[in-house]
């Protein structure tokens, strides 16, 4: 009898164990925050003008902004965690930050991994050629040839895009987008397949180096991505995106980034 209580007594403590273990990892990530204090958010450093890197070393970007507004809403500290771009979701996965901003396409593969709240942006791919091929490329099908090498950023939906609509070509992968669009700017390249706003201004500041298909070519949902199963800081998100769209804040943070250049001069 003595045994059978003492394998009782053992079963259920490792059943208590089990359940308080279950409930810390349903914990919302929301509380984790203000337990903490501090909203960590995930970005790749780059990526105009969503995140990027000033000169002395500073965080600035649509992205950054946005992230800045949320944790003034919560009430907490906010903390940038930038971090490669192929290492992003696994660090999200792991707790390293509590949410990635920083320009994610949702896609079906990411969708199962991590959650994505409403999209807060739309864009598509677009295409940066050489000079000499301009009046020659006019679209993304003109460059489905052997001939041609195209450029773009490793794991992202630009690489996506060029491998399933331009298959033909060369294609050139890259760590960033800086190295990617210099292999057409230095003429090592025919093309750089990529986003519409990092191309659009690129193509403002080196006119003589690239000329610019502006017409996306792909449809991009841009979206904020969370750890699955926590309803609770989606229903937040997708309620404080709704927010600063009504009250303003939204369209005067994209009109500082996306139609205005005063802001190049820190990065460059």
């Amino acid at each position: 009898m003595k045994k059978f209580f003492t394998h009782a007594a053992l079963g259920l403590a490792l059943a208590c164990s089990a359940l308080v273990s279950t409930q810390a990892m349903a914990k919302s990530a929301l509380e984790q925050i203000q337990d903490s204090g501090k909203l960590r958010v995930c970005f790749d450093a780059g990526y105009m003008p969503f995140e990027m890197k000033t000169k002395d070393g500073r965080f600035i970007g649509f992205d950054i902004d946005m992230g800045k507004q949320m944790a003034r809403a919560m009430g907490v500290t906010f903390v940038p965690v930038n971090t490669a771009w192929d290492g992003i979701i696994p660090a999200l996965q792991t707790g390293k930050c509590d949410i990635i901003m920083g320009g994610m396409t949702i896609t079906p593969k990411r969708n199962m991994k991590v959650n994505f709240a409403h999209p807060y942006i739309v864009i598509g791919q677009t295409i940066l050629i050489k000079p000499s091929l301009k009046g020659k490329i006019k679209s993304y099908k003109d460059l489905n040839n052997a001939k041609y090498t195209i450029a773009s950023k490793l794991g992202t939906t630009g690489a996506q895009a060029a491998k399933r609509y331009i298959p033909k070509a060369k294609l050139q992968l890259f760590d960033t987008e800086a190295d990617g669009v210099l292999q057409v700017a230095n003429g090592k390249a025919d093309a750089f397949v990529y986003d519409m706003p990092f191309n659009a201004i690129y193509a403002s500041q080196h006119k003589k180096q690239v000329a610019f298909i502006e017409k996306p070519f792909t449809y991009e949902p841009l979206a904020w991505a969370v750890r699955q199963g926590d309803p609770d800081f989606l229903n937040f998100l997708n309620n404080f995106l709704r927010q600063t769209r009504g009250d303003g804040t939204y369209k005067r943070l994209y009109d500082h980034w996306f139609k205005s250049n005063r802001w190049l001069s820190q990065v460059q």
